[in-house]
């Protein structure tokens, strides 16, 4: 597990944003908004996948 720090992430909105871009990934996640976190279930790739997710939808995503 990876956990990607999104310091950006303000409401349920980017929760929900975020929660769609990575679902449409096909990839296995958990995100928190209390800790502003993304943790990522995978490997390497779907680390990086997860990342360029994030930046394209405007957030400066930073691994833990």
């Amino acid at each position: 597990m990876t956990t990607i720090s999104v310091p950006d992430m303000m409401c349920e909105n980017c929760v929900k944003r975020i929660t769609n871009a990575l679902s449409a990934a096909e990839l296995n996640f958990s995100v928190e908004l209390s800790s502003k976190t993304v943790s990522i279930d995978g490997c390497e790739h779907c680390v990086k996948t997860a990342l360029e997710e994030l930046e394209d939808l405007g957030f400066t995503p930073q691994v833990k």
